[in-house]
């Protein structure tokens, strides 16, 4: 190459280090240029690193921890280097470890129970695992074949990120690495690495653990090997899943996590993590689990329980907030609750809805949205609970919603007490000496009373039970009408009014009004940003309450970062 030429450039650092007589590994790893040299596939450089005494020392850099007084090369710098190496996927390195039984002990020794576990090694362990899971694949699954231990370890380190996606790959839980190898997928078929799994559940009381599960057993929902997938979806597996979380002594983060999978399993392409997004453009591949009638009637056996737990009457829990004090504040584990039920509604299931109806379940959610007004990821669930009743072709869902929810009534009543009650029995409550501030479902109030007037040009018995109510006209015509018009962006001549008559011309600017954002991960991810390294394993109870506080900022945090998308 031009570089290389004699006269033409100076000889790289790294071929200097290499015409020494004696050099160590440590010199070259502490040049700035041996991963280019790598990548260049540099001969010499690579016939010196495929030696086995040296990939033996590159993997105990990325493998054992070092004292915290040893010097930062050795700490940081030569285990990222060493890492770096791995992942430049050159043939023969990987090669030379591979069909090396004592270098694979030693690359695997990282997740064995007497091993120090440090979170920036597990990193560097998950790249190098990875690494040869997609470039080899039928040397690397034979060796976890024959040591099926790793897999038992590693599902007690799934509290640890790094390896939660080692473990998740394992199982072709993201990507279709084993379409090539049927005896690996029928080896995974004789696995108990789902059961296992849903155990940590009641095995451990640290939320990042149950998030994990979660997320793993999500992915199998959303992309995996067919006998998996079966296995998932069995009424059994939700039983066991639902027995972890109704739990009376477990945290509340088993409830949260649990549901999430349910969630997955009755709406698989729903997005429940930045992580899944990362790999979406691989699932065309996988095979989505599809709920089945009998798994849907093991969720509904619950239900009653489920609902119980919606019960805010007996909690003594208090949270100050800006506006006054929740009496108790909602918390993540109703939320999650209320979003399983809209979920519910989405799939089709004439029992499911039947259910629903007879327990009450629907109203119980309604009410929940006029109780907490400034929860905005409820009153969104919510929303999609309503408009899913409505839009149904069954009647019978309807006159629920209408007559025994008393949708219109509870919209009426809300908008001629558009402020915060004084003297309200219900959990948020105002702060004394203060002017009650505005209610903050109103902006889906009016989307309700809009989806209300569109469906019922085509359901009569929607628009019958519109005409007879006579406060509704009157409210239509004199309020809803002119705050439609008020609302309607496109007519502000504001700032950029030939833009706003003419949306064609940019269409970048489409794309983004017509963007849905996924309101559930941004909660998720905002109440991540508030907790994130705040608790340890011992203060769990304590770190519950703070959640419970972080869901109530969260929801006006991302209720506002709506608001400037939808108007900027």
């Amino acid at each position: 190459m031009f570089w290389r030429m004699t006269g033409l450039s100076a000889a790289s650092p790294v071929d200097t280090i290499l015409d020494k007589e004696n050099f160590t590994l440590e010199e070259l790893l502490d040049e700035d240029e041996i991963i280019q040299e790598c990548k260049a596939l540099n001969t010499r450089l690579i016939n010196f690193l495929r030696d086995k005494s040296q990939v033996e020392q590159l993997l105990r850099y990325i493998v054992e921890d070092v004292p915290e007084d040893s010097e930062k090369k050795r700490s940081f710098k030569f285990p990222f280097i060493a890492c770096e190496i791995f992942t430049c996927e050159i043939d023969i390195i990987l090669r030379t470890l591979v069909e090396d039984v004592e270098l694979m002990d030693l690359l695997f020794s990282f997740v064995k129970p007497d091993h120090p576990h440090s979170t920036l090694l597990a990193g560097y362990f998950s790249k190098v695992v990875i690494c040869l899971m997609l470039r080899k694949t039928a040397p690397l699954m034979n060796y976890v074949q024959e040591h099926p231990d790793i897999v038992v370890q590693l599902v007690d380190l799934i509290g640890i990120t790094s390896i939660m996606e080692v473990l998740m790959r394992l199982i072709g839980a993201d990507e279709t690495i084993y379409s090539n190898f049927a005896d690996t997928l029928q080896w995974l078929e004789s696995t108990d690495v789902l059961e296992m799994i849903v155990d940590k559940f009641s095995s451990s009381d640290s939320p990042e653990v149950h998030a994990n599960a979660a997320e793993i057993l999500s992915a199998v929902t959303r992309c995996a090997p067919p006998a998996l997938a079966a296995k998932i979806c069995s009424p059994s597996f939700v039983g066991r899943l639902f027995r972890h979380a109704l739990e009376e002594s477990r945290p509340k983060s088993v409830l949260v996590h649990s549901l999430s999978v349910c969630i997955s399993l009755l709406d698989p392409k729903r997005l429940a993590s930045a992580s899944y997004q990362a790999f979406r453009s691989n699932l065309s591949h996988g095979t989505l689990v599809t709920a089945s009638p009998e798994t849907v009637d093991g969720m509904l056996e619950s239900l009653g329980a489920l609902l119980k737990l919606l019960d805010i009457t007996s909690s003594e829990n208090v949270l100050p907030t800006t506006y006054g004090c929740l009496r108790p504040p909602l918390g993540k584990h109703r939320l999650k609750i209320v979003e399983f039920i809209s979920v519910l509604l989405t799939i089709g299931s004439e029992i499911a809805e039947k259910e629903l109806i007879s327990q009450s379940a629907v109203k119980h959610c309604i009410d929940l949205f006029f109780q907490y007004p400034y929860n905005n990821f409820l009153h969104h669930h919510v929303e999609n609970i309503i408009v899913s009743c409505l839009e149904v072709k069954r009647n019978q869902l309807i006159d629920h919603v209408l007559n025994d929810c008393g949708l219109v009534g509870k919209v009426l009543a809300a908008e001629k007490k558009s402020s915060l009650s004084v003297d309200s029995n219900g959990p948020t409550l105002p702060s004394e000496g203060k002017d009650p501030p505005r209610i903050g479902n109103m902006g889906h109030i009016t989307r309700i009373a809009n989806k209300l007037i569109q469906l019922a040009n085509s359901s009569s018995m929607i628009q019958n039970h519109l005409l007879e109510n006579s406060e509704w006209s009157e409210w239509q015509t004199s309020v809803l009408v002119k705050r439609n018009e008020v609302e309607n962006v496109y007519h502000w001549a504001c700032g950029r009014p030939t833009s706003l008559h003419d949306r064609g011309r940019d269409s970048d600017d489409d794309d983004f009004r017509d963007r849905d954002y996924d309101v559930a991960a941004l909660a998720n991810n905002l109440s991540q940003a508030f907790r994130y390294g705040m608790y340890s394993n011992d203060d769990i109870e304590e770190a519950q309450g703070s959640h419970e506080r972080d869901d109530e900022v969260c929801s006006i945090s991302v209720n506002m970062f709506i608001i400037l998308l939808q108007y900027s």
